[in-house]
């Protein structure tokens, strides 16, 4: 499945409808967690047949289209789902009960609701009773490529910068790449992005720390604009003002997330060409499967660890790994950083040891050296070709604990247009 995006281009009434359409999702998904558990037993379809309920009991939820009321429940049945097979797994740590959403920011259509514009061709009409309408599509893709029929999901989703239009497509794209006869290892770094077993080092691009001295000062004038006006007075306590924020407020506010949403592009545009660029020029790949929730948890590396986008990366080597038929293999990180890839003498080493001198005479730099050894680990594995991307539990994973995303579906990531 493939997702292609593009930007809307509306007037303020509509765009007021779309929010009202986000709001109604949630409210729609909320009421279905509360009704799952006030309710013992029930299960997904149930949840489908309660939004008919509560399209009877609330107006404006009756205006929101039905399949869009099912995508919602389906929503909550998702997080209710990904909870108990969390808890069959026996994983370490807390659950993941299902929580209340707060701030949703999409709302997804099935196959009605919604109609292209045949002639123009650069148009949707949402015809539910949200009164969105007619809006324009901006972008250089053609959704005309594709059969209506293959167009599964539309979504609507706001963000800092607008608000875009989603086509979800069923459709499987591969592309035939020649055989290198390459097998790399990579191992993850805060120094280095990644070390291969072939020596070279991928800089480590550090988005975010070069855009916080930025993020910083937009965050100090949103402060401001949220400030007791009496606080300098004396006998005055220095709290939130309860006053209706202001438009100045608010456009510090946009200005500050269009900051963070574009480190966040940078960094996943990142991760995406350099993933291509691997499983393009590797027959097979063999990185470590790194549980990133719990190295977050060290207090003076966690925001650089965030930074890295270790996940990121290795969600999209698997995708292209399905996508180019290359072999793709996790391996567990335990002591890569500190057996000799040469002799496999075992040398602890602190983090500020950077360089691996072994015994035997072999000295090379230690990330290097633990690609090494990753390499050989997953040689030594049975690996996965690419059809497990983004998350399926693959045959390497029987019978081992390596900490895997979970079930989902094959996706390629929305297309900037």
């Amino acid at each position: 499945m493939i997702v292609i995006e593009y930007k809307i281009k509306a007037k303020q009434y509509q765009l007021t409808a779309i929010d009202e359409a986000i709001r109604t999702g949630q409210f729609v998904r909320n009421k279905a967690l509360r009704y799952w558990m006030d309710n013992k037993g029930v299960n997904k379809y149930d949840l489908n047949k309660y939004c008919r309920i509560l399209a009877k009991e609330f107006v404006f939820a009756n205006q929101l289209n039905s399949t869009a009321r099912q995508s919602s429940a389906e929503r909550a049945w998702s997080s209710i789902a990904r909870f108990f097979d969390n808890c069959k797994k026996k994983i370490p740590g807390k659950k993941g009960f299902p929580k209340f959403k707060k701030y949703s920011r999409s709302v997804e259509y099935k196959q009605s609701g919604w109609k292209l514009d045949q002639t123009t061709k650069k148009h949707i009409t949402f015809t539910d009773k949200n009164n969105i309408g007619k809006v324009k599509l901006v972008g250089s893709r053609d959704i005309y490529f594709y059969q209506p029929e293959q167009i599964k999901r539309v979504r609507l989703v706001r963000r800092a910068d607008g608000y875009y239009c989603q086509f979800c497509i069923s459709i499987e794209i591969k592309e035939d790449m020649q055989p290198t006869g390459r097998a790399v290892g990579l191992d993850m770094g805060l120094k280095y992005f990644y070390a291969d077993s072939f020596g070279h080092t991928e800089e480590n691009p550090r988005f975010y720390r070069k855009s916080e001295q930025k993020l910083n000062r937009l965050g100090r004038k949103l402060s401001r604009k949220y400030q007791n006006p009496n606080k300098g007075k004396s006998g005055q306590q220095m709290v939130k003002t309860k006053q209706r924020q202001s438009n100045n407020y608010h456009k510090a506010r946009i200005a500050k997330a269009k900051q963070h949403l574009r480190v966040s592009r940078q960094r996943k545009d990142h991760a995406v060409k350099l993933a291509r660029c691997v499983c393009a020029s590797n027959d097979c790949i063999a990185y470590e499967d790194l549980n990133v929730r719990n190295l977050v948890r060290n207090r003076r590396l966690s925001k650089s660890i965030s930074d890295a986008g270790w996940t990121q990366f290795r969600s999209w080597i698997e995708y292209f790994g399905w996508k180019f038929d290359k072999i793709t293999i996790a391996v567990p990180p335990h002591y890569t950083s500190q057996d000799c890839p040469v002799c496999g003498t075992r040398i602890h080493k602190s983090l500020s040891t950077r360089t691996h001198v072994c015994k035997c005479g072999y000295v090379e730099d230690r990330d290097i050296a633990a690609s090494i050894n990753i390499l050989k680990k997953g040689l030594n594995t049975t690996g996965h070709v690419g059809i497990y991307a983004w998350g399926e539990t693959p045959s390497w994973a029987i019978g081992a604990t390596l900490s895997s995303n979970g079930d989902s579906m094959n996706q390629e990531s929305p297309v900037k247009i």
